[in-house]
């Protein structure tokens, strides 16, 4: 994901919206069961989380006059852990 611009992240943040979308449409269809719908939600959801992560690092490094090209998309874990 690193040496991404801006919009190709957000690019990427609508196809992963869309395709939260989609996967509630094939559950509410029967195309898929809600225990494969919630396991592919979490992995779009954990994928969302660190594309807005790598936005946010992006934006800072800007506010202080720095290369936003040198922002690095951080591990889930990381990511989804400094939140609680």
């Amino acid at each position: 994901m690193n040496g991404m611009d801006d919009q190709a992240i957000h690019d990427h943040i609508s196809e992963l919206i869309a395709s939260e979308h989609e996967l509630r449409r094939k559950l509410s269809t029967g195309e898929i069961t809600a225990p494969q719908e919630h396991a592919q939600l979490r992995e779009a959801e954990v994928q969302l989380d660190r594309l807005w992560d790598l936005l946010r690092q992006r934006q800072a490094r800007r506010e202080f006059d720095q290369d936003p090209a040198e922002a690095v998309e951080r591990p889930a874990d990381v990511v989804e852990n400094y939140r609680e």
